[in-house]
């Protein structure tokens, strides 16, 4: 077809996949957490108390006091190449681009933090991408990660005259390819331990127990996760919710609880991994690594072990070309 002289430039169609994942800080200094933590916690779908009543808490007092601490946090594990969570997305994304060469255009964006989600499909929308699958890197489904990652998406599809057709990636808490990929993953980080662990933790992000009650899915797909790995292994697995925030119940057992009564009962040699989170981040390398060695040690404990997330290596990217193709089914 012969476009009139002055129509404006039609880029060729193309199929666009957007990872993404929850965000970082662009730097681990006060200024950039606060800025950070501002947007993280003033999303609806993470703290649901009214803004009324929240919004004077978080800005006279968290935001006064948390950022100073996380900043701190972040530095322990902040390395030359930035973010542990920003690069691994990173190298998710350049991994997933090569495999799938010109038959997608691959990009990934953060919830929270940079490059944003709208940045990202108004680029892949500029680009000629015309179809977009979106997919939230939370293998476990949650309001709060799954379901605010899509929102903020179709806020910024709101602004588009022209739509691209969207496709969201589901829950993969069950997928074959995502429990075989823990399970051989798993299996090997721990034959390459100089120690045998009496007893495996798998650690998953906590939640208010509220949410459970609500409706939310995230208790049972982290339970499902861990019986479908346990039986795919052969051994049982400890399992427990880490990160707790404020003063409501949260999952239970939470994972600093448990890495010390493991120890306190005589428990000497244990490892732990942290199935629910795609790439390495801080509540993995500072919270299970470092705190979570120092917690089981001074109860007692000899061995401790974290285990890496499937990050970029090529155990995980062969399981996320294959749900990739899947869900593009038709498409590509």
């Amino acid at each position: 077809m012969i476009l009139p002289i002055d129509h404006p430039p039609v880029a060729t169609p193309k199929v666009g996949v957007l990872l993404v994942n929850l965000g970082t800080p662009d730097e681990p200094t006060t200024p950039a957490v606060k800025r950070y933590l501002k947007q993280f916690l003033s999303d609806r779908r993470v703290v649901e108390i009214p803004p009324i009543i929240w919004q004077p808490i978080l800005r006279a007092i968290i935001l006064n006091t948390r950022p100073q601490k996380s900043a701190e946090a972040y530095a322990k594990v902040w390395t030359d190449k930035g973010s542990p969570l920003a690069f691994f997305t990173a190298g998710q994304a350049e991994a997933l681009q090569e495999r799938m060469g010109h038959s997608a255009d691959v990009r990934y964006a953060m919830r929270y933090g940079n490059p944003s989600i709208a940045d990202q499909l108004a680029a892949m929308k500029s680009a000629g991408c015309n179809r977009i699958l979106i997919a939230p890197m939370y293998p476990q489904y949650s309001g709060a990660t799954t379901g605010t990652v899509l929102d903020e998406a179709y806020a910024a599809l709101t602004a588009m005259r022209w739509h691209p057709a969207i496709r969201t990636l589901p829950a993969y808490h069950d997928d074959a390819h995502y429990i075989g990929a823990l399970k051989t993953s798993l299996e090997a980080s721990i034959a390459a331990l100089d120690f045998e662990p009496e007893a495996v933790v798998i650690s998953f992000h906590g939640m208010p127990e509220r949410t459970l009650h609500l409706g939310d899915p995230y208790h049972c797909h982290c339970q499902k996760t861990a019986r479908l790995l346990s039986e795919a292994m052969g051994r049982p697995l400890v399992v427990s919710f880490q990160s707790r925030f404020g003063r409501a119940k949260w999952l239970e057992p939470a994972t600093d609880d448990t890495i010390m009564r493991l120890a306190r009962e005589g428990t000497k040699k244990i490892a732990i991994f942290a199935p629910g989170f795609s790439v390495d981040c801080l509540e993995t390398l500072e919270e299970l690594a470092m705190q979570g060695h120092e917690q089981f040690e001074e109860e007692g404990g000899t061995h401790y072990a974290y285990l890496p997330c499937l990050n970029d290596g090529e155990v995980g990217m062969d399981m996320v070309e294959a749900i990739m193709r899947r869900e593009l089914a038709g498409w590509i």
